[in-house]
């Protein structure tokens, strides 16, 4: 179950890599594809808005991988928790706010890996 956890610890560290390269580099040019109800004039007027938003999803995928490569096992999942459970709430307020597909995208993915590193 261990290899499993950090597997899915990893998964979720790359989707806020890719989420941070979305919103920080490519936020007028893919976000009218991915946000269809925001009207195509809100993109370049809230570029600084979506790249500082990606900047704290690079924060999250930096303590995902931080939390892998931590050698003590207590210390590990604790930081493992802590960034987790950080995305999983930023998700739900996402899916509140923004579009209730987050739910599904962020919020969800990091609740079983809570569980699973609870269960582990």
């Amino acid at each position: 179950m261990h290899l499993l956890t950090q597997l899915l610890i990893g998964i979720i560290a790359f989707f806020h890599i890719y989420i941070l390269w979305f919103e920080m580099f490519a936020w007028e040019k893919h976000g009218p594809k991915v946000f269809r109800k925001v009207p195509k004039d809100l993109f370049p007027k809230t570029k600084a808005m979506a790249a500082n938003q990606g900047l704290y999803n690079g924060f999250l995928a930096a303590g995902l991988i931080w939390s892998l490569l931590i050698q003590d096992a207590s210390w590990s999942n604790n930081v493992a928790l802590f960034f987790l459970s950080c995305g999983a709430i930023a998700g739900l307020y996402g899916a509140y706010s923004v579009d209730r597909k987050i739910l599904y995208i962020q919020t969800i993915p990091s609740a079983i890996a809570i569980v699973f590193l609870l269960l582990g």
